[in-house]
């Protein structure tokens, strides 16, 4: 009686010895940052050579649920559903029989939670093993061998979540080094002076938006004015508006071209930068303050409108937006003369397709409406008291669109 005590006494400090010696090695591997694999097998050797269980199966949840480890398992996984048939187990249990092929191959299902999350399942097989020699419970183990997946299990997923924080972090550099990309391409200084009153606000949706406009001056007496938006959001469609500006710019800078040939290479350009997966709506005129002519191109962009405060008139010649086809198939040229006094407003899609809580749209009549209401406010008046409607129109709703507003009086 006394040599069985002494015996069982002794194997309880042996395997003592050995679960923290082994604890001891995976804590080891995983702060020398040890590859996942390298983890696994780790822990697939302390299992299976050292503990003697010769078949098991780990599975394991990451973006969805995988075998992250499997020793001595032949059989295929086809018919599991493991949202299905292993979440009901919440702690460690002896399979008995279950409609579910994979359980009736093994004996135990070792549950693994963290903050109360289903992180993994191990299932193992044979009730019994012998440790070092000497015949023992193999369901005594289960305890230390729930702890050991545990310990890898919770260390993969927070090297995962770290992933992820450096790839966020480096997304929210990203994002910051557009949206200061993007702010520089609006113009900083709009003229307010005997000929003209310009003034724009811009709302994006996100941290960076696509939408474009800007004010670009040609001698003395001739000006671009100008507004885009490009399909999609974020990073790559701020800079395929980058990319845009500085061609527009590019192109007025070292030559004139006329409209025709001008919304020809820009097409090539959205092209070339988009590969076809973006396009980009454009509304670009010339204005001649000595002939008080304007010439414009609408490319699929929503309608500019010009208004003396009590009849308007949309600015809708042009063609099909930039970067929809390699040719454009037309291009029509449209032509006005401004009368003293006259208003033009430049805006994107956010603005008239922005919804109130009846799903209904602001729409370009109540915008124009609005504008002939309040004239002949300044532009920066004009602007803000829009902004100012918008914002009532969609009560606690978000933006669902960035949002801008470009407008240009001539005098």
């Amino acid at each position: 009686m006394k040599e069985t005590l002494i015996r069982n006494l002794e194997n309880q400090i042996e395997f003592r010895d050995f679960k923290l010696n082994s604890l001891l090695e995976v804590t080891k591997a995983i702060n020398s940052n040890r590859s996942v694999e390298e983890i696994t097998r780790l822990f697939e050797f302390i299992v299976s050579d050292q503990l003697g269980f010769d078949r098991f199966v780990l599975f394991h949840k990451q973006e969805e649920w995988s075998c992250l480890s499997r020793v001595g398992y032949k059989g295929k996984f086809t018919d599991l559903d493991i949202e299905e048939d292993l979440a009901r187990f919440s702690e460690i249990t002896i399979i008995e029989s279950s409609k579910t092929q994979l359980l009736n191959d093994f004996d135990v299902i070792v549950p693994v939670f963290h903050n109360e999350i289903a992180l993994a399942y191990l299932l193992i097989d044979k009730i019994d093993v012998e440790y070092q020699g000497r015949y023992e419970s193999s369901y005594s183990y289960t305890g230390f061998i729930q702890t050991l997946t545990n310990i890898i299990v919770v260390a993969i997923e927070n090297r995962r979540m770290a992933h992820i924080d450096i790839q966020q972090e480096r997304f929210k550099k990203d994002l910051e080094v557009a949206s200061t990309m993007q702010r520089l391409l609006f113009p900083s200084d709009l003229p307010t002076n005997k000929r003209m009153d310009i003034s724009a606000q811009y709302k994006p949706r996100h941290e960076v938006g696509g939408d474009y406009y800007d004010f670009i001056p040609l001698g003395d007496d001739e000006y671009i004015i100008c507004i885009a938006d490009v399909s999609g959001k974020g990073v790559s469609a701020a800079m395929l508006m980058a990319n845009f500006q500085a061609t527009i710019r590019t192109l007025f800078q070292y030559q004139r071209f006329d409209m025709e040939r001008l919304m020809n290479e820009l097409n090539k350009t959205v092209m070339n930068s988009a590969k076809g997966e973006k396009f980009i709506t454009f509304f670009v005129a010339h204005y001649h303050a000595g002939t008080r002519k304007l010439s414009y191109v609408n490319a699929g962009h929503n309608h500019p409108f010009i208004t003396n405060g009590k009849s308007y008139e949309n600015l809708d010649q042009g063609c099909i937006g930039l970067g929809m086809m390699e040719e454009l198939p037309f291009i029509n040229i449209g032509e006005k003369e401004l009368k003293p006094n006259t208003t033009i407003v430049l805006y994107t899609d956010g603005v008239v397709e922005l919804e109130n809580e009846e799903e209904e749209f602001f729409g370009a009549e109540r915008l124009v409406k609005l504008v002939n209401s309040y004239y002949p406010l300044n532009m920066e008046d004009m602007n803000s008291l829009i902004f100012s409607k918008l914002d009532e129109w969609k009560g606690p709703l978000e933006l669902v669109d960035d949002t801008a507003i470009f407008s240009c009086r001539f005098f």
